[in-house]
């Protein structure tokens, strides 16, 4: 087999740069070692950008989108006893969207095949080979049957647990990580949202979330151990322990089954950078942020998106220039995107630092309620800054 683009991965990343590469006519082939079926139902994230949404408006696979994810114009901040609304779309001019990853990846699924993309489901046994020479090649197996890929290059979006980031990180990388000592425990509820945007709570016994997924289903989160398991969590428990946490006078959590139940650990990483040779890395292959900045997916977007662009300037002009400054121009939004998460983590979490380090959070939160300045700052980190390569 050849191609000029070899994809690893067919998350979000992969199957955006895979749609940008042919919107601009370069063929590309995605290799995926889990099935199409579980990739669709893997739950994630479910915060877009308006950056993000800009893109996929562009590639033209938003249209289920806009019919059924939910539009946000602000968050709200909550502490017992007081609730601060941010006007996300009012200090920034730019809107919040609620659209889960996997309805993400099944428009993105569905689009690269109707347009003829190579997407290899299942396969197993992959090989990176020669990507710090000039003509690189993946061996994989699939359906039974061993081949081997040669590409122009090669890109690893195969997530945190992938192979690639293994090979980039062997070439005398820099690797940052910190460990959080606590995790989320999230439940997918079948319950109407009692709220129409999300809110983010700050408690004594640890952080809550109220998110949505649609407008019957809720995604709820609870600040636990680090080493916590499912089992120690009954279903009366969880509610209780939202209810507390998330409450608020005059307002009411609504309940339901509880569908999906996860432990979600809570870690920052970086890759420097984000390339070895013809070998680029891509979305959670090359960066892990705490999902309290809903940043993740709205990364690897951002990375491809310069990706696809760079690749262009190089088979149009043969300039390689912006492959060259690919992974600086990517880590710029991505240092961003961890201070801002980092600070949204410590912001909202029970840090068990004692009460000085309480005191000082909720300063912060004081200073957020009164300062337009403090709000104008946090909103627009967070619905994302401009879509330009020097963010």
């Amino acid at each position: 087999m050849q191609t000029r683009v070899g994809i690893v991965g067919a998350g979000p990343a992969g199957l955006t740069l895979a749609l940008l590469l042919a919107h601009r006519g370069i063929d590309a082939v995605v290799l995926e070692a889990k099935s199409r079926d579980y990739v669709e139902r893997r739950v994630r994230a479910g915060v877009l950008e308006h950056n993000t949404v800009l893109l996929f408006e562009e590639l033209e696979v938003a249209a289920r989108l806009h019919r059924e994810a939910l539009r946000h114009s602000g968050v709200l901040l909550r502490r017992p006893g007081q609730t601060v609304r941010i006007d996300l779309e009012g200090l920034t001019g730019r809107p919040l969207t609620v659209y889960g990853q996997q309805e993400v990846v099944k428009d993105l699924i569905a689009a690269a095949l109707e347009r003829g993309i190579d997407i290899r489901f299942d396969v197993s046994d992959v090989v990176l080979q020669d990507f710090t020479g000039i003509e690189p090649r993946i061996g994989f197996s699939h359906q039974g049957e061993s081949t081997t890929l040669g590409c122009d290059f090669i890109v690893g979006c195969d997530g945190s647990h992938g192979l690639s980031r293994s090979w980039v990180a062997s070439g005398s990388r820099d690797e940052y990580e910190r460990e959080y000592p606590f995790a989320w425990l999230g439940v997918l509820v079948d319950a109407e949202p009692a709220t129409d945007e999300l809110i983010y709570a700050w408690h004594p016994r640890g952080f809550a979330l109220h998110s949505m997924r649609s407008r019957r289903v809720s995604r709820l989160y609870l600040q636990v151990p680090a080493d916590e398991s499912l089992g120690q969590w009954s279903d009366e428990q969880i509610w209780a322990e939202l209810g507390l946490r998330l409450g608020a006078e005059g307002w009411n959590l609504n309940t339901g089954p509880v569908l999906e139940r996860s432990i979600t650990p809570m870690r920052s990483y970086v890759c420097e950078p984000m390339r070895r040779g013809r070998l680029f890395l891509a979305g959670d292959a090359a960066h892990i942020v705490p999902p309290t900045g809903a940043k993740g997916l709205n990364l690897a977007v951002n990375d491809v998106r310069l990706l696809a662009a760079a690749l262009r300037t190089w088979y149009e002009r043969g300039d390689q220039s912006d492959l060259v400054a690919y992974s600086e121009r990517a880590l710029r939004r991505v240092w961003r995107a961890q201070e801002f998460s980092s600070y949204m983590t410590t912001l909202l979490h029970a840090l068990d630092d004692g009460p000085y380090a309480e005191r000082l959070q909720l300063s912060r939160f004081e200073y957020l309620e009164r300062s337009e300045a403090a709000q104008r700052s946090l909103a627009e980190n967070y619905v994302g800054l401009p879509a330009k390569d020097d963010f």
